[in-house]
Parts: structure tokens; C-alpha cells; sequence
């Protein structure tokens, strides 16, 4: 839960820490050590003037010693900070005052404008902060900061660099608004890697990061020395807006958020991966957006996708920019996306943007479109995450009691009922119903007077020969009628077909099939009276 964690102990043995740094790289914290290093003289006096107890002097000897030992190597064993008290005058004086991690910024409130993947594509950048609102403060827009007249700051996701052709120019378009003030940078892998070779280091020199060294070795030499500066100074993560927002180059679980590990930095640059590669050799990352369920926002890039879509709280803005798709960012924390075309495609992707789909025959079943766990497109609510428990029940309830499926292309959204009364004599009451659509944060329920009715649903076309055409499946009653779960409403195949040749009829005498320009139909309605469904109900 982020909460201190002080070990008031002597811990004078390596093996006595050893667990403690185990525990803290479990949990991805940053350890400091406080070392009492005083006057052995000193120790002798101090314990003297105990009153609950006194330490054998040969005991504080080896005590003493063991410290002197450890101190030397407290580096090697990855403690981040280490602060030696080794005078009566400093132990005297010390003061305690915790700093807050570099990525905690839960103060900075924005406004945002978050952008996703650059890389080198200078052109569309200029475009996208012109269209969210960003100006120069004067006629040179080579040198002048850019900043936006309602205060707004840009929030750049990583990967400024490498495979389109500006990479030195965003890189100067990013640094200037930052040390400006207009902006907050994270670090992507493609800067982390660049920072390596500006370095000297043996890194390979691949996914574009040739052009950006040539590019870079186009400009002075104090250019380079500030791109390297500026890399080195970028963090893994923040966490900003009270907690309610955190950026990512590659996204972050939650049980990462505002950690500080070498994990933490490694994930949240480059996703979490289990080492194996897909058909173009690219690692396999693990979908950690499909579980997610923090409260946190999550704003990330890294991976390039069609469309920025949200998904369990988190968006992803790396629309490809350098592939010839679009450089896009969210207003935060408006939610709204803006979005500009790339001007060409820079770079030829490894794999492509847009995954080609296997042909189907249409209206092919599938049971793998509906086992395990899986994703479904709304119109409403985005994607929705379907678990593999609920699936496995579902189709257990399908197979068994459900109409065949190519029928049911709609079933109709129904309102869960509010919690049981806890007055007495009541089932329900309007009072608690409406404090429980409050909680809930409905604004807004409409009340209406309803005729006691049972749910029906009738699909059906003109003729048999229509609804083959359209479903892929006939029967004699050309359609079914189907309760709001999808289960046939009458078990007795007559009466569905009675009442579907009385509905057939009134709409050949309505005129519905002409004025609709259509040979099938779908009527969502309710049947009355309730009775006529009461004894099925209530077995």
C-alpha cells in the first residue's frame, strides 16, 4: 500500500539484511540504510546509562566490529542510499525528512495533452500541438519554446526517437518545451536505448536508431551532450492528478505504480515478456491491459495500434505515426482524443498496423469465438472483457437450453433490480431504490407505468427461403420467439408458429415488409398476459 516501512534493528551481518533487501525487491521498494557508527568509547558510556538492561561489553565489541566490516560493502548489497552516523555531534543533529519518489507527482494536476509514439515524425508533432492549441512566443518557430495559452502542458509518452526523419528536431521540440516549462517527457526504450550509444556503449544499431545517430551527428557537439543530459534525466513512470493518472511508455500493472526497481523500469519501458518471439520475430508481450483493474487511469504507448481504443481504464496511443497511420493525444483529463494523419509512411513496419484476418464462410460457428477468455466490441462501453469462467457458463447454458445462436442477433439489455428492502413487509421500496441508483452514480431513472408482461423477442422472416438467406437456418415457423436470455419462450414448437403466423399476417396487412424494404424482422416486445408464461416461471 506504499506505506514506510522502518527496521529498528542491528542487523550487523549480511545474512540478517539479506532478507529484508529480498523482501523489498519482492515488493519493488527502495531501501536506505542508517548506520549508527560511533566511538566504541561511546557505546561503553551509552550503555552504562541504560536502566532496563546492560549489553556484556564483549558483546558490544563484536557488535562494533561486525559494523566496521559491513559498511564497506552495504553498496554491493543494493541498498539505494546509505547515511553513516559516526559522531556524538551528528547523532545529536540528525533530522529525518522523507523525499517522495521521482515519479510521484500526485500534485500535478494538469491539464494534459498526452502524445503517444513520435518517432523522428516532426512534421506531424508541429501539426498536433498546433491543433491542440500550442503556439510560439514569436516568429521563429525553429527556436522559440511553444506553450499554450490556457496553461495546458504536453505529456510525451517516450519514443521520440529513431525511424521517421526529425528525430534531432523532435528531440529539440521536446527539450525546449520542457526545460520551458510546456511539457513532462518519460523515458521510451528507443530513448534508453540511444542514451547507450551516445554513451560509447556496444548497443545494436537497429529499428531506426542509425538514422537518429546520423542525424544527431549533423548538429554540434553541445547538441548531443543535451540530448544525452536530457535521456538521463528521464524517469520510468508518473503518477500524477492525485493518483488518479499514470503514464507509461509500455503501460504498468498496478502493483508497479510508483515502485522503483529495476522490474519496474524494465516493464514499464518494454512490457513484461516471457521471452518468446510471434511469426516476425518481435517479443510477445503479456496483455496486462486485458486483466487490468486499477482505479488509475493508465496512458501508455510502445505497442502500435489502429485506433486508440480504451480498454479496462487504460488507452494506448501509439497509433504508428511513422507507418502511415496517425499521431494521436488525449486531453486529460477531458478523455478527448485528437489526432492527426501522418504525412507518409517513414518506416516500413515489421509487422504490419492492421492484422489481416482469415477468410470465413458466413455465419460459420466457431466454438472458439466463445470459449476461454475474450474480447467484445461495443457500441456503448468499448471492449468488454469477457472472463473464461463466465464464457465456460455460457455455453454451458447455450448448448443445453439456448436457441440455436445464428437466430439470436439481438437480445435485449434488461436493468439489474436493486438490493431486497430491509423494511419490514417490504420486497422493495422506491426510497432505498432510488439511494441505490445514487450510489451506483446513475443520475438520471426514468419511471414509467409497465403492464405485467414477460419478455419476448420475435425474429423471424417473410418466408422460409428469407430466413435461410439471412440466418443461415429455417424452420417451419420461419423464426423463433425467444425470452431476453435467448431460451425459446414456448417449449411447444405449435405455439410459437401460431402466434409467428399471426404476426406475419398483421405485418403483410400493415404493408411493414414493403415500407421497411426488408424480408425479416426483429420485435422486441413483451407478451401479455403475464400468465401466459407464469407456470413455465415459476417451475
Amino acid at each position: 500500500v506504499g506505506r514506510l516501512t522502518v527496521v529498528d534493528a542491528t542487523n550487523t551481518k549480511r545474512e540478517d539484511r539479506k532478507s529484508l533487501l529480498d523482501l523489498a525487491r519482492k515488493w519493488d521498494v527502495l531501501v536506505t540504510a542508517v548506520v549508527l557508527d560511533l566511538p566504541l568509547i561511546v557505546c561503553f558510556d551509552r550503555n552504562q546509562e541504560r536502566s532496563d538492561r546492560i549489553t556484556p561489553e564483549h558483546a558490544i565489541k563484536r557488535q562494533h566490529k561486525a559494523v566496521q566490516r559491513s559498511i564497506k560493502g552495504l553498496r554491493k548489497e543494493r541498498f539505494n542510499r546509505v547515511h553513516t552516523i559516526d559522531s556524538v555531534d551528528r547523532l545529536d543533529n540528525v533530522t529525518v525528512e522523507r523525499s517522495k519518489l521521482w515519479t510521484d507527482r500526485r500534485d500535478d494536476r494538469g491539464p494534459f495533452d498526452i502524445i503517444g509514439d513520435v518517432h523522428g515524425c516532426d512534421e506531424e508533432l508541429v501539426d498536433l500541438l498546433t491543433q491542440l492549441g500550442y503556439k510560439t512566443t514569436n516568429s521563429d518557430s525553429s527556436t522559440s519554446p511553444i506553450t499554450h495559452p490556457e496553461g495546458r502542458r504536453a505529456l510525451f509518452l517516450g519514443d521520440l526517437v529513431d525511424r521517421g526523419p526529425g528525430s534531432d528536431r523532435v528531440l529539440e521540440i521536446a527539450m525546449a518545451m520542457v526545460k520551458q516549462g510546456s511539457a513532462l517527457c518519460i523515458l521510451g526504450n528507443h530513448e534508453n536505448k540511444l542514451s547507450r550509444a551516445l554513451a560509447g556503449r556496444n548497443v545494436t544499431v537497429s529499428h531506426g536508431l542509425a538514422e537518429t545517430l546520423e542525424q544527431l551527428e549533423a548538429r554540434p557537439p553541445e547538441f548531443r551532450e543535451e540530448v544525452a543530459t536530457f535521456i538521463d534525466g528521464l524517469v520510468s513512470h508518473y503518477i500524477l492528478d492525485r493518483g488518479r493518472l499514470v503514464v507509461a511508455h509500455a503501460g504498468l500493472p498496478e502493483r508497479y505504480q510508483g515502485r522503483s526497481s529495476k522490474r519496474v523500469r524494465s516493464i514499464a519501458l518494454y512490457g513484461d515478456t516471457n521471452g518468446e518471439t510471434d511469426e516476425f520475430g518481435l517479443p510477445i508481450r503479456y496483455p496486462w491491459a486485458e486483466d487490468y483493474r486499477g482505479s488509475p487511469t493508465v496512458v501508455y504507448g510502445h505497442t502500435p495500434v489502429p485506433d486508440a481504443e480504451w480498454l479496462n481504464n487504460t488507452i494506448c496511443l501509439d497509433t504508428g505515426a511513422v507507418f502511415g497511420g496517425q499521431l494521436t493525444a488525449l486531453r486529460w483529463p477531458e478523455k478527448e482524443l485528437v489526432s492527426v494523419d501522418a504525412v507518409r509512411q517513414h518506416y516500413e513496419p515489421t509487422r504490419p498496423l492492421v492484422a489481416e484476418q482469415p477468410e470465413r464462410p458466413a455465419l460459420l460457428l466457431d466454438v472458439k469465438d466463445v470459449l476461454g477468455k475474450h474480447h467484445v466490441e461495443t457500441g456503448l462501453a468499448g471492449r468488454l472483457t469477457i472472463d473464461a469462467e463466465r464464457s465456460s457458463a455460457a455455453i454451458e447454458v447455450m448448448s443445453r437450453f439456448a436457441t440455436d445462436p445464428r437466430w439470436l442477433v439481438h437480445l435485449p439489455p434488461t436493468m439489474a433490480p436493486v438490493a431486497t428492502s430491509k423494511r419490514p413487509d417490504f420486497l422493495e421500496h422506491p426510497d432505498e431504490a432510488f439511494g441505490y441508483f445514487r450510489r451506483a452514480g446513475v443520475t438520471e431513472v426514468v419511471c414509467q407505468e409497465k403492464h405485467m408482461g414477460s419478455r419476448a423477442v420475435a425474429i423471424f422472416a417473410r418466408e422460409a427461403e428469407a430466413a435461410q438467406a439471412r440466418f443461415g437456418i429455417t424452420n417451419d415457423a420461419a423464426g423463433v420467439i425467444v425470452t431476453r436470455t435467448g431460451r425459446p419462450f414456448f417449449t411447444d414448437r405449435l405455439a410459437t408458429k401460431t402466434l409467428l403466423d399471426g404476426v406475419r399476417a398483421s405485418v403483410d396487412a400493415a404493408g411493414l415488409w414493403d415500407e421497411l424494404k426488408t424480408d425479416w424482422m426483429v420485435l422486441d416486445a413483451e407478451l401479455l398476459p403475464w400468465s401466459a408464461k407464469a407456470v413455465e416461471l415459476l417451475k
